[in-house]
């Protein structure tokens, strides 16, 4: 069996979890339970960075012990697991002791090694969002881009990182595609940065202005800056400290998912990090984009920020899900427009796909249907069917989401059309076999949606397999194939999966 890891980026807990969360962690688990579908022994990771100067300001001004704050921030990214569906095999914290901060101290101690680590005063331009410092090319109008605030200057003695060593190394990996970044256009973007050269990187902070983080081997007098620290994550939750049985597994990494803020670090220091002591590389990171709110930049200050949690608890998580899977096109900044939000579960949700299994499903009760074979006229649905896996499988491997989502909609208006076209309401008086024929084939088109949307809204998947007559588990080695499944005895219990959204 092929093995799949793939990790979030790990939700920085200054304040509790946003849409920009949701997107990353939604995205990332449809990856991972399409790659369990396909048969891959599939392990997922995402967790929280607790550590830096934004936190330990912020615990301050909240008058809470670190830890505490922390702890408190940190449940309510775990929250995420149940409120979005989430299929996480593991989950890892920066404060933890025992699996964290060994494997980062290990790494350090690599980087040393390998000559790669030295002490030296520096000045610079400090951004305390982007908890990075920062040259002049950097800023827009003297402010960091990302957060729109003028940068501290600062002066410290700390240890730095030997990045630019590894720059131009880094550039061939990314050129040749043995490091892939998806979209071509963050390629793109990653390639122009480092042609100008990638920079020594500050690793670590005095005690004194930082007494909150992993202690760096050798030097009381310093904790780990961020980027030794954070992105170790990947590689400790696996049991790097001792290179245990889950990191012999799984690492390398087979697919990072990280927001487009952070493509420099995770291509270029993570990477350097990697190449510096000598540890097997990623296979690919996948950059996906902001998200606006009905066109606009979210901001508290224009209180116009959305609330996955809300959102949720109005609405279901499967509409959630939906919504961002299909809307956002790969690597791009995507809406979160209301109205759009309403009208796509209305007319993709609930008219088109529940619409379908109902209508169906209804027909086969009423009429006491209990000879499900559909093998009669099916080479229109099989062919149709057979086509959608091919390109929906095409779409998924490129970790195109929204592109996949499409073809099973279109494979779901092909349904509906042929409901229309065929009419088996009336053909039960007429040609009753062939109305069986009909709904029974429509049933095995639904059979295989699914499976299809398993990965994409996986509540309203058991529920529509429940109802058609089957385990709410999908065995897609075993149930890809059309008239692969033995044959129905009977169907389950019609629900309304997808009550529609009134409209204000």
């Amino acid at each position: 069996m092929s093995k799949f890891y793939t990790t979030t980026a790990i939700a920085y807990v200054n304040a509790p979890p946003h849409m920009g969360h949701a997107l990353e962690f939604i995205l990332t688990d449809a990856i991972a339970r399409y790659r369990r579908l396909m048969g891959y022994d599939t392990y997922f990771l995402t967790g929280t960075d607790e550590h830096g100067v934004k936190i330990y300001n912020a615990a301050q001004k909240a008058g809470m012990a670190i830890q505490d704050f922390v702890d408190e921030n940190a449940k309510k990214v775990q929250n995420l697991k149940t409120l979005l569906d989430l299929s996480y095999d593991d989950f890892i914290r920066t404060s933890d002791r025992q699996r964290h901060w060994p494997a980062c101290q290990k790494l350090w101690k690599k980087l040393v090694e390998a000559g790669d680590i030295y002490e030296q005063e520096y000045e610079g331009l400090y951004c305390e969002g982007c908890e990075a410092f920062m040259t002049p090319r950097d800023l827009v109008d003297g402010k960091c881009p990302n957060h729109q605030k003028p940068p501290t200057l600062i002066k410290e003695k700390n240890h730095f990182f030997r990045l630019s060593k590894y720059s131009d190394h880094i550039g061939q990996l990314i050129e040749k595609d043995e490091l892939r970044i998806v979209p071509a256009s963050r390629k793109a973007e990653i390639l122009n940065m480092i042609k100008e050269g990638l920079h020594d990187v500050s690793f670590s902070r005095p005690r004194d202005v930082l007494p909150w983080g992993v202690d760096v081997p050798d030097d009381p007098s310093q904790v780990m800056y961020v980027w030794c620290d954070a992105l170790t994550n990947y590689i400790s939750a696996l049991g790097y400290a001792d290179e245990g049985k889950l990191f012999k597994i799984y690492w390398p990494c087979d697919l990072h998912v990280i927001g487009k803020d952070i493509v420099r670090f995770h291509a270029g220091i993570w990477i350097g990090m990697l190449l510096s002591a000598g540890i097997p590389l990623p296979k690919a990171i996948l950059v996906h984009g902001f998200i606006t709110h009905n066109g606009d930049k979210m901001s508290k200050t224009l209180g116009n920020v959305v609330d996955p949690v809300k959102i949720v608890e109005q609405y279901g998580t499967d509409a959630l899900r939906y919504y961002l899977l299909r809307e956002i096109a790969n690597g791009r900044d995507g809406d979160f427009n209301d109205r759009l939000f309403a009208e796509r579960f209305n007319s993709d949700l609930a008219n088109n796909l529940g619409n379908l299994v109902n209508r169906v499903h209804a027909l086969i009760s009423r009429n006491g249907i209990r000879d499900f074979t559909f093998d009669r006229f099916s080479d229109g649905y099989r062919k149709k069917t057979d086509s959608t896996w091919k390109k929906y499988v095409t779409a998924m491997d490129a970790y195109n989401l929204h592109e996949a989502v499409f073809h099973v909609w279109r494979l779901i208006d092909f349904a509906n059309k042929m409901m229309d076209e065929e009419k088996p309401w009336s053909l039960i008086k007429e040609d009753p076999e062939r109305a069986r024929a009909v709904l029974c084939n429509l049933l095995e088109v639904i059979r295989h949606i699914s499976i299809m949307i398993s990965p994409i809204i996986p509540k309203s998947a058991a529920l529509i397999r429940r109802q058609i007559g089957l385990p709410p588990q999908t065995d897609s080695e075993k149930e890809r194939g059309w008239g692969v499944v033995p044959r129905w005895e009977r169907l389950g219990e019609g629900v309304i999966v997808f009550p529609r959204i009134e409209m204000v």
